[in-house]
């Protein structure tokens, strides 16, 4: 795994920490959606409820990942843009997956990894500053792959000190 240092505090800040992963197998649910017709806590109440009947996960880390089609940048994005949101965790083995319920197998590469601080409804500043303001400056563009975020021990749902990792996908600038 490859990791170059640096943090990000609160919604706007510093340098990510830059990350190669491995693929990752996930099972959740899923369902598409768009800002503008947001079903983000139909998609979490329906997972959490459920969570347990996951065999063999890894950790307690909740993943909250989005896969958009084609490769819309930043400037391209609104609220009408449709994209797929999965609430999963990530698994040893995908075999066993509960019904009413999908395995998913994350690509992996090289990520940006952020860190939110703060309530869900700040996150657009965190988003802002990651697509708007240190992507369009950095060596790296945004890679068509998978968008996600950690929630671990440090996530407080509703909570203004809770922490959660924003996972970019990136590469090098051609």
């Amino acid at each position: 795994m490859m990791r170059q240092q640096g943090t990000q505090k609160g919604n706007v800040g510093r340098e990510p920490r830059i990350e190669v992963v491995a693929e990752k197998k996930l099972v959740g649910i899923y369902l598409p959606m768009s800002l503008s017709q947001d079903r983000t806590g139909e998609l979490w109440g329906a997972f959490m409820s459920r969570r347990k009947e996951v065999l063999s996960p890894i950790s307690t880390n909740l993943i909250c990942m989005q896969i958009y089609e084609g490769r819309p940048s930043f400037s391209q994005f609104n609220a009408e843009t449709e994209f797929v949101k999965w609430a999963a965790v990530e698994v040893k083995d995908a075999a066993e997956v509960p019904h009413g319920m999908e395995a998913y197998t994350l690509l992996g590469g090289m990520y940006a990894v952020f860190v939110h601080k703060g309530l869900p409804n700040s996150f657009s500043q965190t988003a802002q500053f990651i697509f708007g303001n240190w992507l369009p400056k950095s060596r790296y563009e945004l890679d068509n792959r998978e968008h996600f975020e950690v929630m671990g021990e440090r996530y407080r749902r509703n909570d203004p000190n809770s922490e959660e990792e924003v996972w970019v996908p990136i590469r090098i600038r051609k």
